[in-house]
C-alpha cells in the first residue's frame, strides 16, 4: 500500500499545533502533547468503547447456525452439562471469541502506533513489511520440507512477521537521519515489494507452496487453534511497550523538534514504537492470519470518538479493534450459513470503500 508522509513541523513558545492524522482542529498542548478532548464527556469516551466490547462478545458467542441466549451461553462457558449447545459455544464459539478479543487488541493498537510513528493516516501495520514477511517464512519452508501442520504455519509466520519488522527498523535507522517517518515508510514498502517478489516465485515453482499460501492467507478466528496460548506473551509484551510508548507520540505529534526541546528521545521512541508494532501485528497475524484494513479503520474509529490524544485513543483503539474483528467473524458466520466467510474477506469488503473514502479526504492524507 502506498502512502505518503508529511514533514515535521517546529514548534515555538506556547502555541498549539494540529495531531497528524487526527480530526481538523484538535489542538495539542505542546507542553505535554495530550489534546484536551473533543468536547465529551469521559464517560462517552470510557463507557461508549467498554460497551461496544461487551456486546460485541455477546454477539460472537451467541449468534451463529444455532443462536443462543445469553444465559446459555453463560451455562455452556461456566457450568457446562455437555449438551449440544455447551458443546457448540465452548469448544467452537469462545475459543474464536478469545481469538477475536487478542487479535483484535492487537491490530488496533498496532494500526495506531503505525499512523503515529509514520504520521500517516493511511498506514496500517501491513506497510511494515510484517504480513509478507510472515507470508515468505510459511511459503519458504513448504518449498523447502513440504506441507507443514497448522500450528507450525503459526511459528513460522510470527518468526517470519518478527525479521521483516527488524530489518525494515534496521533499514530505517541506516539512514543518514536516523529511523525517520520517511525512511521508516520506503524501507516498509521495499522490505514488502522484496518478499512479495520472493512469494511470488516460490509459489509458482511449487504448487504445495500455493496451497499453503492460498489456505493461510485467508485470514480467520477459527483455523489456528491454540495459538493464543503460544503467542500471548508477546502480544502482552507488544500492549505493555504501546503504553509505554503513549507520551512519546503526543510529543512526536509536534514535531522531532519540538519532541526532543521537550525531552523525548527520538532514536529510543521509535525503537520502542517499532518493537511494540512487529510484536502487536505478529501476533495478530499468528493467531488470525493477515486480516486486511483492521489496523486501517480503527484509528479513525478511535479518534472519532476520543480525539487525537494517544492516552485514551490507544486504549479506545484496542476496543473497537476487538469490536470490528468479532462483529466481522460473526457476519461472515450469518451471511454465508451452512458455510461461512472468513474475517479477512468481510473486512475488506468493509474496509475497501472506506479507504477510497478516506483517500479522497485530502486533509487526512496529507498529514
Amino acid at each position: 500500500m502506498a502512502a505518503g508522509t508529511g514533514a515535521s513541523e517546529p514548534v515555538t513558545g506556547d502555541t498549539t499545533s494540529e495531531v497528524p492524522g487526527s480530526p481538523a482542529g484538535s489542538p495539542v498542548s505542546p507542553r505535554s502533547g495530550a489534546t484536551p478532548g473533543p468536547g465529551r464527556s469521559p464517560l462517552v469516551m470510557v463507557g461508549v468503547p467498554v460497551a461496544a466490547v461487551v456486546a460485541a462478545v455477546l454477539v460472537s458467542v451467541c449468534v451463529g447456525s444455532s443462536p443462543s441466549t445469553v444465559p446459555e451461553a453463560w451455562h455452556a462457558i461456566f457450568t457446562p452439562t455437555g449438551t449440544d449447545m455447551d458443546v457448540t459455544i465452548r469448544e467452537l464459539r469462545w475459543p474464536r471469541t478469545l481469538v477475536g478479543i487478542a487479535a483484535g487488541a492487537c491490530l488496533g493498537v498496532a494500526g495506531i502506533l503505525t499512523q503515529g510513528h509514520t504520521r500517516n493516516a493511511v498506514a496500517e501495520p501491513g506497510l511494515l513489511g510484517i504480513n509478507q514477511g510472515a507470508a515468505l517464512a510459511i511459503v519458504s519452508a513448504t518449498f523447502l520440507f513440504g506441507a507443514l501442520p497448522v500450528h507450525a504455519q503459526a511459528g513460522l509466520a510470527f518468526v517470519g512477521a518478527l525479521i521483516a519488522g527488524v530489518v525494515v527498523f534496521a533499514v530505517g535507522t541506516a539512514a543518514r537521519n536516523g529511523a525517520t517517518p520517511i525512511t521508516l515508510v520506503l524501507s516498509g514498502a521495499a522490505v514488502t515489494a522484496l518478499c512479495g517478489g520472493l512469494v511470488t516465485g516460490l509459489v509458482l515453482l511449487d504448487s504445495a507452496s500455493l496451497d499453503t499460501l492460498r489456505f493461510w492467507q485467508v485470514g480467520s478466528l477459527a483455523a489456528r487453534p491454540h495459538t493464543l496460548e503460544a503467542i500471548w506473551p508477546f502480544a502482552v509484551a507488544g500492549l505493555v511497550l504501546a503504553v509505554l510508548n503513549i507520551g512519546a507520540l503526543n510529543t512526536l505529534a509536534l514535531g522531532e523538534d519540538a519532541a526532543r526541546s521537550l525531552g523525548t528521545s527520538v532514536p529510543i521512541a521509535r525503537c520502542a514504537g517499532i518493537v511494540a508494532i512487529t510484536l502487536l501485528a505478529g501476533s495478530a497475524v499468528t493467531m488470525a492470519g493477515p486480516i486486511a484494513f483492521a489496523g486501517l479503520l480503527v484509528p479513525h474509529i478511535a479518534r472519532a470518538l476520543v480525539g487525537a490524544d494517544y492516552r485514551r485513543s490507544v486504549p479506545a483503539a484496542a476496543a473497537f479493534g476487538i469490536c470490528l474483528v468479532l462483529v466481522a467473524d460473526t457476519a461472515g458466520r450469518v451471511i454465508a450459513r451452512p458455510g461461512e466467510l472468513s474475517v479477512g474477506v468481510v473486512l475488506a469488503v468493509i474496509g475497501a470503500p472506506f479507504f477510497v473514502l478516506l483517500a479522497r479526504r485530502r486533509r487526512l492524507v496529507t498529514v
